[in-house]
């Protein structure tokens, strides 16, 4: 997805990327990118705050019925503006999607174990518990044995499918805004942001809020690049340090995108920790370079080289 870019192209990109997955979402961002008053309306919001992932979920935040047609979101925009714009305003797109796991673990089998995780961007850091789950990836295995939910994923190519679970000696994480899986008001938010279409979602992610209920972890608040360096001096106490991220790096404005990979790489060429990102083709360029990436794929990186195009969500990981 792309974020400070030209409103249009923004909302264009992202039908792009619900294709397929949330036809509704695809209708409406296709219909906000042709609607001149909706468009003057989202100008008047910082960009970060223009995202089509926010604005529709403020939107059903104040019961705009989805799925349904364009003009029910646009009726909420015009009717419950104000409203609206202080949903905007005071929320994020935190959505914690578990089911990315299904394409961060074969990447965290590459790694010498006992790990200890670094989620920046964690949300709920529901992502912090990749030994929770058992996992599908057809046609090529599985890893059962966790007596947690299955996350499953279409995988093609060579996908290294680990042959254990990964094991987490530490985990850890940081976000501006920490949301504590015994929030009642945090985590019906969390369920907001999860498309129309897909009620699998909903359960996977009341699922995972249960996974972490049992062992909440600890997210520091703050700004990732002020804290990730003392995240990996505190994970290393453990075990291997892994930064992971997926969704996250896109909701910085450029120059700490660049800031961000420069910092990842110093740690990773120090022997300080490995590094897998999970982000959109145009987030980390520095990781990506001139790669050909498919349409609504995400590229999933170890230390800075790319290893996988991956469904944002999870649903699919292309080993390269």
């Amino acid at each position: 997805m792309l974020l400070y870019d030209d409103v249009v192209t923004e909302y264009r990109d992202f039908a792009t990327y619900a294709a397929g997955d949330s036809p509704c979402f695809e209708e409406w961002a296709l219909g906000v990118a042709g609607d001149a008053e909706v468009l003057d309306w989202l100008s008047t919001l910082p960009p970060i705050k223009r995202q089509p992932n926010l604005v529709f979920a403020a939107a059903r935040w104040h019961g705009a019925p989805a799925p349904a047609p364009y003009d029910a979101l646009r009726a909420v925009l015009r009717e419950q503006e104000t409203a609206v714009r202080a949903t905007v305003m005071a929320r994020a797109t935190q959505t914690n999607e578990v089911g990315r796991l299904a394409t961060l673990v074969p990447v965290l089998g590459l790694v010498e174990g006992p790990l200890a995780l670094v989620e920046v961007g964690a949300s709920a850091g529901l992502c912090l518990f990749p030994d929770r789950y058992d996992y599908a990836w057809a046609p090529l295995g599985g890893l059962r044995g966790s007596g947690g939910p299955v996350l499953g994923a279409r995988a093609t190519g060579s996908l290294p499918v680990p042959g254990a679970h990964p094991t987490v000696a530490w985990r850890g994480g940081v976000d501006l805004n920490p949301l504590d899986v015994e929030d009642a008001d945090a985590m019906a938010w969390l369920t907001n942001l999860v498309w129309p279409e897909q009620d699998e979602r909903r359960e996977r992610l009341r699922a995972a809020v249960d996974v972490a209920r049992r062992e909440p972890p600890v997210i520091r608040e703050g700004d990732l690049l002020d804290h990730v360096e003392g995240l990996v001096d505190e994970a290393a106490r453990h075990g291997t340090p892994v930064v992971l991220h997926s969704a996250v790096v896109a909701y910085l404005e450029e120059p700490d995108r660049e800031r961000f990979h420069d910092l990842m790489t110093g740690l990773v060429a120090a022997g300080r920790c490995r590094w897998i990102s999970n982000e959109g083709s145009r987030v980390l360029p520095g990781v990506t370079g001139g790669l050909e990436v498919p349409s609504g794929r995400f590229v999933t990186a170890l230390d800075g080289t790319p290893v996988a195009f991956s469904h944002g969500h999870g649903h699919a990981i292309d080993w390269l």
